[in-house]
């Protein structure tokens, strides 16, 4: 097992977090109360980070001790069409796949919904002030609350409240859409 510091990983951070906060490398290690030395050694990857020296600027930059030694994760993620984990109905010939739950701090769900022919999905009222993003992707639907259903084409989009009753029904084989639900 590796036990030597992420020095890459920790160089990249202290320098993005002393860019952060627009200071130079001295006022950065006069603040933290170390050596100038030791501050440009670790911002080139290159020098023996002790615990105590993490903690110093990490204080200084108001950050976890964690954001200067854990490396970032990626900002990407792909979900392919053949590993989404689908869920389906009991009632209708309906599928949803979550593709990105709601983070910590955000207030949104995005699903890939896929429908045949047949009985509508049907859709109880969901938390007050929800809001439901619908662009079909492939097939005819038609969606929205109890009444007020609109057909859809590809490409179109639609949004309905998602606090009162609503539907979706596909008219072709294979409709699919990516549905973003809304949190308030």
């Amino acid at each position: 097992m590796d036990r030597t510091p992420p020095l890459e990983t920790i160089a990249l951070a202290i320098r993005r977090e002393r860019e952060r906060l627009g200071i130079s490398s001295a006022e950065l290690a006069r603040r933290a109360g170390i050596a100038k030395s030791t501050l440009s050694q670790l911002e080139a990857g290159t020098g023996n980070p002790s615990v105590e020296t993490l903690w110093a600027i990490a204080v200084v930059a108001d950050v976890p001790f964690s954001a200067l030694v854990d490396p970032p994760a990626s900002s990407i993620r792909v979900v392919r069409a053949h590993e989404r984990p689908a869920v389906r109905s009991e009632d209708s010939p309906f599928t949803g796949a979550l593709l990105s739950a709601c983070p910590p701090g955000a207030r949104r769900d995005v699903h890939v919904i896929t429908s045949e022919p047949g009985e509508p999905r049907r859709a109880d009222p969901h938390l007050p002030g929800t809001i439901e993003h619908l662009v079909v992707a492939s097939g005819r639907w038609s969606a929205g609350p109890d009444g007020e259903e609109v057909d859809l084409d590809p490409g179109d989009y639609l949004t309905f409240p998602g606090d009162r009753p609503h539907a979706y029904r596909a008219h072709s084989p294979g409709a699919t859409a990516v549905l973003v639900m809304e949190y308030r």
